[in-house]
């Protein structure tokens, strides 16, 4: 069950990987400078995920004008990542949360996905200002998308 709205969201520093190599992401790094929209996702290379990913990239500048920036979370490599990314021209930040830490803060961690281990659940959580979850959202099955109507509502609060 994903952490409660209100609580204060677990910070995190976690690797991306640039043209320019590995790069932290903090999440505190964006407190009281602009809202967080956190995205996490099973895995890269599947059809689900790579549709949200290219859905939330083609629209970036949505969440941009909504004062927010967006993070998508996922227990791949930083490596596997960025070859998907570059393969499906995806723009939103990835961070790996190789070692499922962030997953488990967060409360979204998904059991046994498809049999071949644990992975995060399809989820969404606002994070204001000042640190706060505004919005938390599990999907029900990784295969359903989050209600990103909502996302952006948090986000114009």
């Amino acid at each position: 069950m994903p952490i409660a709205v209100g609580s204060k969201a677990p910070d995190f520093t976690l690797k991306t990987k640039t043209a320019e190599g590995l790069k932290d992401v903090t999440l505190s790094a964006n407190f009281g400078k602009t809202q967080t929209v956190i995205l996490f996702f099973p895995l890269a290379y599947t059809g689900v995920c790579t549709q949200e990913m290219c859905d939330i990239s083609s629209g970036l500048s949505q969440y941009a004008s909504l004062g927010a920036e967006v993070i998508a979370i996922s227990v791949d490599s930083p490596f596997t990542q960025e070859a998907w990314a570059k393969t499906n021209k995806i723009n939103v930040t990835l961070a790996s949360d190789l070692n499922k830490e962030v997953t488990k803060a967060y409360g979204v961690l998904f059991p046994m996905l498809a049999g071949i281990g644990d992975t995060s659940a399809r989820a969404a959580f606002v994070v204001g200002l000042d640190g706060v979850i505004k919005y938390a959202e599990q999907t029900p099955s990784p295969k359903e998308l989050p209600n990103f109507s909502a996302v952006q509502a948090a986000l114009a609060k």
